[in-house]
């Protein structure tokens, strides 16, 4: 049942990124990578409100985790999960881990994604 609550939620956010992109792209025409930031900085929005409604205000709804937090959100934007994760290691006092993750995370993933295209591009 877990799965196909990760595969439902996972699906209607996939959906729900691209229809928000598209719906903010035909407002917005600049080369500027706006929609892409909306809604990354939405899903962290919604990702800090379902951390505190699951885990402290209703723990009941835990079983809906895997459906909203991981399915929905997972999907309309990993960037939401990455903030919550370093937010995380903040909370925790990790401060090398937390800054260590989010350096190593933005380099690596522009330079993988880098590296990535010029393979491509080869063959």
């Amino acid at each position: 049942m877990m799965y196909l609550m990760i595969a439902l939620g996972g699906a209607f956010g996939a959906l729900s990124r691209y229809e928000m992109g598209r719906w903010i792209n035909s407002f917005w025409s600049l080369p500027f990578p706006f929609a892409t930031l909306v809604i990354n900085v939405l899903g962290c929005a919604l990702m800090g409100i379902a951390f505190v409604v699951i885990n402290e205000r209703l723990p009941s709804l835990e079983a809906y985790r895997p459906l909203i937090m991981v399915g929905f959100l997972g999907a309309f934007t990993t960037f939401s999960t990455f903030s919550l994760e370093i937010v995380s290691l903040i909370n925790m006092q990790a401060w090398l881990s937390a800054i260590s993750y989010l350096l190593l995370s933005c380099i690596l993933g522009v330079a993988a994604l880098a590296i990535g295209i010029a393979l491509a591009r080869l063959f």
